[in-house]
């Protein structure tokens, strides 16, 4: 008996996730790639051609939510600079970075680095939890208050 061909199964909850990411960040487009599986929810945009039923009903639902995105400072999960300084996203240059967008992180794993007056400051996560949104550019100053990192 031959085999038949191996179905692709849809991640309903990770849809729902991706849309609620597009709605609260303000992105028109999300793409992930898992396990050789790849998932694409769009905001108005034209459907992926091997799924174009459930991604429209998606656009569409993401077109009827919350149009207004989240102000990232206002966000319970925001992580904010706790000094003047310059934030590196990595150990040293060229390594691999503390975290990504979909990092799981525990409370007092690095985020990030800031340097101030010569000193490299670790900002710890202050919960656990999935790292959601970068805010700032690798190598580039940050102020005091400034929304960093939104730990979801």
């Amino acid at each position: 008996m031959a085999k038949s061909p191996k179905t692709p199964v849809v991640d309903h909850a990770l849809i729902l996730e991706l849309t609620k990411l597009l709605n609260e960040t303000g992105l028109t487009e999300i793409e992930i790639e898992q396990d050789g599986q790849r998932v694409r929810v769009a905001r108005g945009g034209t459907p992926a051609s091997s799924a174009p039923r459930a991604a429209a009903q998606v656009s569409q639902l993401v077109a009827e939510s919350v149009a207004t995105p989240l102000d990232p400072a206002k966000h319970p999960g925001v992580v904010l600079s706790p000094m003047v300084g310059t934030a590196y996203a990595a150990p040293e240059p060229g390594a691999k970075p503390f975290i990504e967008i979909g990092s799981k992180v525990k409370a007092g794993d690095t985020l990030l680095v800031v340097e101030a007056m010569k000193t490299m400051n670790q900002i710890p996560a202050p919960r656990a939890g999935t790292v959601i949104q970068i805010l700032f550019e690798d190598g580039q100053p940050v102020e005091f208050g400034e929304p960093l990192v939104i730990i979801e």
